[in-house]
């Protein structure tokens, strides 16, 4: 075993009857291991939460949509969509029809936004609903449980539905539909406005015979959205347009990506402040260990091994450090996960419970950049320990 490598465990292992040499290491140790599982922590807690909003958002709007750059209805055959779109085997894709509508129960009106889609396209739904079914047939409606609580909407009730743009026609066109399932999403303002029906009931409500609102693809690789979108709008143009979902939602996905950054830097110092604490903590060490290297120079060891000892020191200290946070982290995000320990207000982060995603690269990438400055930092107190004169050492009480 290397003489630097085995003074250093010994130090770090040392019995003394001060402790000092071991306690010292130890806090060493355990203020790296805090501040590296805070990071880490941190960094799984923004994985998770974007993730989360994501999927949440694509489950559905789709990952990207397809329609008329003036919301008007469209005629799949007039631009021969279907073609183009149906080559192409990287996503899925169906039709819809989104437009404004009354919703009357009794008494009580509430302006929603009705999506029609095909039975197959609604299959997305089955993971939010509470209560009924996505299997809708004639005549029959999926509403948000906000809407459901707000107007004591149940399963089976009676509801009407009011095309808007005939509102103040003589001529009102209104269909009368049974609630056949009650969805939630978690995002408040969607579930309090937004149903859904069979497309060909869309149809009739509102009198768009062919025609639809545009199209919705979901792909099978998200990491394909941008050169798929890209590829998309190579194939159409104007009046349509091809909007994805980071574009619809710009203001929200910049404010993820943003967010991101300060809070990592916050985190980032508590641990810079950990490592840092290696040198002070090193400097004592070699204070408290003076009359030892003045004896190792005295017979003859090399100053450049005296350096090792205490370079090797603050790596082991910078490796059970990195290690112990991230298993600690890691343990944390399991725990977090599988029970649920810290929940939060679902109608304002669109979720009930805290999500921690791990990200292997991302401990990797910390721990290799921890070890590096744990050796750096830890490089001139080693320098101080070798310039030790040993008459001076040798002295040293």
């Amino acid at each position: 075993m290397n003489i630097s490598f085995y003074l250093s465990l010994r130090h770090i292992q040392s019995k003394h009857k001060s402790g000092f040499v071991r306690t010292a290491s130890l806090l060493s140790i355990l203020g790296l291991s805090i501040g590296i599982a805070a990071l880490l922590i941190t960094l799984f807690i923004l994985n998770g939460f974007e993730r989360v909003i994501s999927e949440k958002i694509t489950e559905i709007d789709g990952h990207i949509r397809i329609k008329h750059f003036l919301n008007e209805p469209l005629n799949p055959s007039e631009y021969e969509l279907d073609k183009k779109l149906l080559d192409n085997n990287s996503f899925s894709q169906g039709m819809f029809i989104q437009r404004p509508a009354l919703l009357r129960k009794g008494q009580l009106a509430e302006g929603v936004i009705i999506e029609g889609m095909n039975s197959v396209d609604l299959n997305f739904i089955d993971k939010l609903l509470v209560e009924g079914s996505s299997d809708l047939s004639h005549k029959e409606v999926i509403v948000g449980q906000r809407l459901a609580e707000l107007y004591k909407i149940k399963l089976n009730d009676k509801v009407t539905l009011f095309d808007l743009s005939t509102i103040y026609k003589n001529r009102k066109r209104f269909m009368q539909f049974s609630v056949k399932g009650i969805f939630n999403s978690g995002m408040t303002e969607f579930d309090k406005s937004s149903i859904y029906i069979k497309i060909e009931d869309a149809k009739n409500l509102f009198e768009m015979d062919e025609q639809i609102s545009g199209y919705i693809l979901r792909l099978k690789n998200v990491s394909d959205l941008d050169n798929i979108n890209k590829l998309i709008n190579s194939n159409i143009s104007y009046p349509l347009m091809s909007m994805s979902w980071k574009e619809k939602n710009r203001a929200l996905y910049k404010w993820l990506k943003v967010q991101r950054w300060p809070i990592l830097f916050i985190f980032g110092l508590i641990t810079l402040v950990a490592i840092v604490n290696i040198v002070s903590s090193l400097l004592m060490i070699i204070i408290d260990k003076t009359k030892q290297i003045g004896l190792l120079s005295a017979i003859g060891m090399p100053r450049r091994k005296i350096k090792e000892i205490f370079l090797i020191k603050g790596l082991i200290i910078g490796f059970f450090g990195t290690s112990i946070g991230s298993l600690i982290a890691v343990i944390l995000a399991f725990l977090q996960n599988n029970y649920k320990i810290i929940g939060v207000p679902e109608d304002i982060y669109f979720m009930n419970f805290i999500p921690i995603d791990i990200d292997f690269k991302q401990i990797l990438m910390i721990s290799f950049i921890s070890l590096i400055v744990s050796s750096l930092v830890s490089y001139w107190p080693s320098s101080r320990s070798s310039k030790i004169p040993p008459s001076e050492a040798l002295k040293y009480e």
